[in-house]
């Protein structure tokens, strides 16, 4: 692939500016310690893509608060400033690399791992499919409550509380986890919400934690931050989910969203350069941009450059996300400049960050284990 390519072209993002538009997709690795606080080892893997070329990182999904929020065991957290002050070196050590990062904020609901509390839903509804086992899990999920109105509001502070101490640790930004089967995922999905107060029925009823999420961490951060919120179709408990009302769901959640004033909104699809709907041609990027009218992050196996490089010529969306191709190549962005071949990934993997030895997270080529 040639260098002068849109890939390996500059980007301003709201605040940030960007050498590339290339980003690390955030992936859940479940290598904090039990506290919550992020180690040195995930300083070191972090700082290892933004080494490899990428601009910009965004994290794993972190937990906002200690009530209930937590979705896997060693998931890290940022819910007090014990745990804020664990995320500084990670922060430095991707700045001295020269990249940016993002952090992404996340409440489980329903999708819980473990039993240090009952999991809360919009309804009191259990989740299809099965634990996750890369992450610890076995059999199905637990039955959740259904989550109050009174603890809405704690969610809605949390996250706005779980925001400013990203911004006091250094964090280049945040991102809203509204995607992937987790709480506010739940409250836009029809099947998992059944309330009929003002956050059930309706789509637009059913995107409003999410708007009001939004709203507060930019009370929050205030109006030049960058704040990013991620959206989805699938869940990782139900992978093929389509909104029931297809476009049209698109164009009340994409404009609900973009009038909450975040700086991008971030889709992510099992294939994000395939239709997302049968009857239409768009993919769900496209979607995005055309109704938010605000920049976009696309992810769904771009790791194949050419499919990536199609995306962005297109239009359909600003920057692009790369997950497990980036597991198995931190310097994805490098190889690419340099005309190397890129090592084809395998879910064995997929492994906590804990368990690697330390010249496998560390060290370049031929490593795959990242």
């Amino acid at each position: 692939m040639h260098n002068d390519t849109k890939l390996f072209s500059n980007y301003q993002l709201g605040s940030l500016q960007l050498p590339n538009r290339a980003a690390l997709s955030p992936m859940t690795r479940t290598s904090a310690e039990q506290t919550g606080e992020a180690t040195a080892r995930m300083a070191s893997y972090y700082s290892r893509f933004a080494q490899g070329g990428f601009g910009l990182i965004i994290t794993e999904g972190i937990y906002p608060d200690h009530m209930n929020s937590r979705s896997y065991e060693n998931q890290p957290g940022i819910a007090d400033d014990q745990q804020a002050e664990a995320w500084k070196p990670v922060v430095e050590a991707v700045h001295r690399a020269g990249g940016k990062i993002i952090v992404q904020l996340m409440h489980g609901g329903a999708l819980v791992q473990h039993d240090s509390f009952t999991a809360v839903a919009p309804s009191a509804i259990r989740p299809v499919g099965s634990m996750l086992e890369d992450h610890g899990g076995s059999g199905k999920f637990a039955l959740p409550r259904e989550i109050t109105k009174e603890e809405i509001r704690h969610v809605i502070e949390s996250f706005a509380q779980a925001a400013s101490r990203a911004k006091q640790a250094g964090f280049d930004g945040v991102e809203v986890h509204g995607a992937n089967g987790y709480l506010l995922d739940q409250f836009v999905t029809d099947y998992t919400n059944q309330r009929t107060d003002e956050y059930g029925g309706s789509t637009a009823n059913r995107i409003r934690l999410t708007v009001e999420v939004l709203q507060a961490i930019r009370e929050a951060v205030g109006s030049e931050y960058p704040v990013g919120v991620r959206i989805s179709q699938g869940k990782v408990n139900d992978f093929h989910h389509k909104w029931a009302e297809r476009e049209k769901d698109a164009k009340i959640i994409f404009e609900q969203l973009a009038a909450a004033s975040p700086t991008y909104i971030h889709t992510t699809e099992y294939k994000a350069f395939a239709p997302a709907f049968s009857d239409s041609p768009s993919t769900l990027a496209a979607l995005a941009k055309q109704y938010s009218k605000l920049p976009v992050i696309a992810n769904g196996k771009l790791g194949e450059p050419e499919k990536a490089e199609k995306l962005l010529e297109k239009n359909e969306t600003d920057l692009v996300a790369i997950g497990t191709s980036a597991i198995v190549n931190p310097d994805w962005v490098s190889k690419i400049k340099e005309g190397r071949t890129l090592n084809t990934f395998e879910h064995s993997y997929l492994q906590p960050i804990a368990t690697l030895r330390e010249e496998e997270y560390t060290s370049g080529e031929e490593n795959h284990a990242y």
